[in-house]
């Protein structure tokens, strides 16, 4: 038998923008493995969502290799308004932020529009307002019903339609905004196969993007994203209501204390484990090189990190957007993973809860195929459920060959760690449909006459069916 081939078990995201969304920047993109593209809609059109996602579904059937599409909503977002330039702000001065129904001011403080008309309601003299990434540092002075009053305590220079953060403060802002709804609309139209939903702070924030979706009978799956304390602090019922999680890197290390944003890191990891729910670690992981053509030791170590902890995917930002080395950020991840994943202990996740008998029959597959080396797992399914729970396992070292007959759940198969999936018709006799797998597989070279695998599939016992663990061997 042949020795075992290298397979990459974590996932690879890749933002779409000016550097990328060429035809051509996206068949190197995905010819160079990229999993799942994401549309950042922060500042994109409808016009543009329709435009690019059949430019990608295109692409993917000329190279005969298909992606998902990811759209990232915009959500509930606190902002600054236009200013002239850049403001000088200075250790001790004074600003104002003020909702569209203040008056004027009758003293000669700064001030400045935001778009979220309930500030002053929601915070307290006190508290501390982070804007512009938290790169300038505020603590509120005063307020009336039309506007907040801080001092500055850490000085930089504020300019038009910088980000907001009220670290700890609930905001009563909707979950769903309008232009988020008008974006979704787009997106479903052209057919994205996940939502990541910006701010999720609890459950229910989840279950009203869950019901826009099913109003328009859309089968896209719902990325949370952990951004702010609430969030965290909601992690278990967030998770639970979620198809999958996002740890939001960028916003949530502004919400928290920056040195416990890797405890809270991997927190997220093992609790989304313990669900059985697929994790993606983003932003900053390769920041530098928007710019450098190499990554700093630092980001290296921080990749290693996700693979380690072994997060289902792993997200390029700005890196893949505006910056000047998309592909090469691309290389990188994919270097970083294949010298980090066979390091990893090959011991199956033990805090998953498996609530089903035949989730637990997975797990027999899992060690099965481990322990026969050189073998991988072979599933069929009409949901996604089964290969979802395989992936939670997290068999270092096995395949698992993902086959279904309907493309929607496809393309959402690309997301969980170590699933490789395939869109195949399925025959009415379930044994001819094992047989025209394991051919392709062959025809593929995803593995070699000889080898073993275990086949996770249904068997007709008289008029009953039955779920069954099979081991075959490859002709």
């Amino acid at each position: 038998m042949k020795s075992p081939r290298y397979y990459r078990h974590t996932k690879i995201i890749a933002t779409l923008g000016p550097a990328t969304e060429s035809r051509e920047k996206l068949e190197q993109l995905i010819a160079a493995g990229v999993d799942i593209l994401r549309l950042n809609m922060a500042h994109a059109s409808r016009e543009w969502v329709t435009n690019t996602v059949s430019r990608i579904r295109e692409v993917s059937r000329q190279l005969e290799r298909h992606v998902a599409v990811m759209m990232d909503i915009k959500g509930p977002e606190i902002r600054t308004g236009d200013v002239d330039g850049l403001i000088d702000l200075q250790v001790g001065g004074l600003i104002d932020f003020h909702n569209r129904h203040a008056p004027p001011s009758d003293d000669d403080v700064l001030s400045v529009s935001v778009n979220y008309p309930d500030l002053p309601n929601d915070v307290e003299v006190g508290q501390v307002v982070l804007v512009d990434s938290g790169l300038l540092r505020l603590r509120i002075v005063g307020k009336d019903e039309h506007r907040i009053r801080c001092e500055v305590l850490t000085p930089g220079k504020l300019g038009s339609r910088r980000h907001i953060n009220l670290p700890g403060v609930h905001v009563s802002l909707p979950s769903l905004t309008e232009k988020d709804r008008d974006d979704l609309a787009a997106g479903v139209e052209a057919g994205i196969d996940f939502v990541a939903l910006s701010f999720v702070r609890q459950a229910s924030d989840v279950k009203i993007l869950r019901d826009f979706l099913d109003e328009m009978d859309s089968d896209a799956r719902i990325i949370s994203k952990i951004e702010e304390q609430a969030g965290v602090r909601n992690m278990r019922e967030i998770i639970r209501e979620s198809d999958a999680i996002m740890v939001a890197r960028g916003d949530l290390g502004i919400e928290i204390e920056y040195h416990q944003l890797p405890l809270v890191q991997a927190q997220l990891v093992r609790a989304c484990q313990a669900e059985g729910k697929p994790v993606i670690i983003a932003t900053h992981l390769l920041e530098s090189m928007v710019s450098a053509p190499m990554p700093t030791r630092a980001e290296i170590s921080d990749i290693s990190n996700a693979v380690r902890e072994q997060a289902d995917a792993v997200m390029l930002s700005g890196e893949t957007t505006t910056g000047a080395y998309p592909l090469e950020s691309v290389e990188v991840f994919k270097s970083i993973i294949q010298s980090i994943e066979p390091s990893v202990d090959a011991e199956l996740n033990s805090c998953i809860v498996l609530r089903e008998p035949k989730a637990k029959m997975l797990r027999s597959s899992c060690t099965l195929a481990q322990e026969l080396g050189n073998s991988g797992i072979v599933v069929f399914t009409r949901s996604g459920f089964l290969a979802y729970v395989l992936g939670a396992l997290r068999p270092r070292g096995v395949p698992i060959f993902a086959f279904t007959d309907i493309e929607t759940v496809f393309r959402q198969l690309l997301l969980p760690w170590g699933v490789e999936p395939f869109l195949m018709e399925f025959s009415d006799d379930p044994e001819q449909t094992i047989q025209d797998a394991m051919a392709y597989l062959k025809r593929k070279n995803w593995c070699d006459g000889g080898n073993w695998l275990v086949v996770i599939t249904n068997v007709l016992v008289g008029d009953k069916v039955i779920d069954s663990l099979q081991l075959r061997q490859v002709e």
